[in-house]
């Protein structure tokens, strides 16, 4: 990029660069969440099969104690599978160590001090964008200590992790009273060595893999292409998933050998995504959250379990799934509380869980409001409602730009004091701050009137009547606020016949003395002009002018 020579067109280019770093941080962040979400949920599936593991063998112990020749190879071949498995997992578990400990307090042990405010719940070392403690320990070596780098050492361990496994799954199997007692030929021996070595997830990539995804080109070593210049907080997931590759091979042939006993496999053969949000209503703007998952199913679990929603029963199909239906007939919020009742039909052990629902019943509601209308009067109080859909009406605030807000509970009032424009601003629980517009206006001009009589704003009018009245009023039609306008004053003119116009200044609204001397010398012919009419209404800080209005006596 060619450096401008105009002051503005460099400012805006250097703006640019600031921008663009500043949604890198951003997304670096967001990465970071990830790959910590990733790691927490790799190690709940390795304990997940580490404990079914452990199940296994103890569930296969009743069925071994009635073929005894059957228990000692079978046992000694489990127990060698996890002796490997967890001498490999424990290795990976102390690089880990180094790791989190080297780019934190460095005390030798993992604890609170090598994490972000000491929550180690969180799983968020304080290291965790360190990226020369993992290319030192994992790629380089610790030239200090002179200790060799653990990357080339743990490829070397999956290979021969690998080869182990499958040396023990095979040695097993092969042995003449397992084949015996499991009624095995020679082919299906090698059959079942053949999808074993092809099922197990354990290995690293190759050299060409590495060389095909390298963006420059070059050859790099496993350690370098996994570790070298990655933040601890991407290498953490790398060291799980070996071990997560190391617990599903250990979890296939512990139970492939399990097989033998006599027993059957338990396949889980449907899988189904499944959702667990938190509430099932939100207002617009709040957060939807929800818990995601795969359901994971044996279409033996049907006949076995049961899964009921408050108390009631729901039958379920051969994918694991049933329909729950109630009608609503009240508002507000429902919970379900879900039992799941489950059968093993292997060994009839029986298990069950339980979650809770919430979901929130409404009503339906519209609303119209004329754009147009959304103005505030100077002078008179102006009451508002303010509702929130789906919150307590004592939970609703509002505040007010440009004017004064009083009042609770969703009823407040609002007074202005000068045009313009006006904002209210809405709040309630769970609803952010939103705002609505306004206008102040005037109060409109109110209407110059003589009486109450069907002619009060002109034309004929008997004398008798004429005379009657007390002075001029200033009424405000068709406003529908509590409000009066006062007449400051008007000047009156008397045109009668054949004479010169008699004229008088008034001031307010009933006749003075000169204007009542005008008005009782009314006669039927007389013309009465009532001029510069000036009121003034609630809120006004001078007068206003108003319409002149005529009388012909009569």
């Amino acid at each position: 990029m060619s450096i401008p020579k105009e002051p503005r067109q460099l400012m805006i280019n250097l703006m640019y660069l600031v921008l663009t770093a500043l949604l890198a941080l951003n997304v670096s962040a967001e990465v970071m969440n990830a790959f910590f979400d990733l790691d927490k949920s790799l190690k709940v599936s390795n304990k997940l099969t580490s404990d079914g593991v452990k199940s296994t063998k103890e569930g296969i112990q009743p069925l071994l104690d009635k073929k005894p020749k059957l228990k000692a190879p079978l046992n000694a071949g489990i127990d060698a599978i996890n002796e490997e498995v967890e001498g490999f997992v424990s290795y990976i578990d102390e690089v880990y160590v180094k790791l989190v400990d080297g780019s934190g307090d460095n005390n030798g042990v993992i604890d609170e001090g090598d994490y972000v405010k000491g929550n180690m719940a969180a799983g968020k070392p304080l290291g965790k964008k360190n990226k020369d403690i993992t290319t030192r320990l994992l790629v380089l070596g610790d030239q200090a200590t002179g200790e060799e780098p653990y990357g080339p050492i743990i490829e070397n361990k999956v290979a021969e992790l690998k080869a182990k496994l499958i040396e023990i799954y095979s040695n097993t199997i092969r042995n003449k009273d397992v084949m015996t007692e499991g009624k095995l030929k020679k082919d299906e021996v090698e059959k079942k060595i053949e999808a074993i070595i092809a099922s197990i997830p354990l290995q690293v990539e190759t050299a060409e893999e590495i060389l095909a995804k390298s963006k420059d080109g070059k050859q790099k070593t496993w350690s370098e292409y996994k570790f070298k210049q990655m933040p601890l907080a991407a290498v953490m997931p790398s060291l799980t998933k070996l071990q997560t590759d190391a617990r599903n091979a250990q979890g296939t042939m512990v139970n492939k050998l399990a097989e033998l006993v006599g027993g059957r496999e338990l396949k889980l053969n449907k899988f189904f995504p499944v959702m667990n949000a938190k509430k099932g209503y939100v207002i617009k703007g709040e957060k939807f959250e929800a818990e995601v998952a795969i359901g994971a199913f044996s279409s033996e679990f049907a006949k076995t379990s049961t899964i009921s929603v408050n108390g009631q029963k729901i039958k379920l199909n051969a994918e694991g799934k049933g329909t729950f239906s109630e009608t609503t007939n009240s508002t507000g919020k429902k919970k379900l509380k879900l039992t799941a009742n489950v059968v093993n039909p292997l060994s009839g052990e029986k298990m069950s869980g339980n979650s809770e629902f919430e979901y929130e019943v409404g009503v339906r509601s519209a609303s119209v409001s004329a754009d147009k209308m959304n103005v505030f009067y100077i002078g008179v109080d102006n009451p508002v409602s303010v509702s929130v859909a789906g919150a307590p009406s004592n939970s609703v605030k509002a505040t007010c730009s440009g004017c004064n807000m009083t009042g609770s509970g969703g009823k407040f009032n609002v007074t202005v004091s000068k045009p313009g424009d006006i904002t209210v601003n809405v709040t309630a629980a769970g609803f952010p701050s939103t705002p609505f517009k306004f206008r102040g206006k005037r109060i409109p001009n109110p209407v110059p009137v003589l009486g109450a009589g069907p002619n009060k704003n002109g034309g004929l009018m008997g004398n008798g009547e004429f005379k009657a009245q007390q002075g001029l009023a200033a009424i405000l039609e068709g406003f529908d606020f509590d409000a009066k306008c006062q007449i400051q004053g008007y000047e009156l003119t008397r045109v009668a016949k054949r004479q010169d116009p008699v004229s008088s200044t008034n001031p307010g609204a009933r006749y003075g003395g000169d204007a009542k001397r005008l008005v009782n010398a009314a006669k039927p012919g007389d013309t009465y002009y009532f001029d510069k009419v000036k009121s003034r209404c609630p809120g006004d800080s001078a007068g206003r002018k108003l319409p002149s209005i005529v009388f012909k006596i009569k």
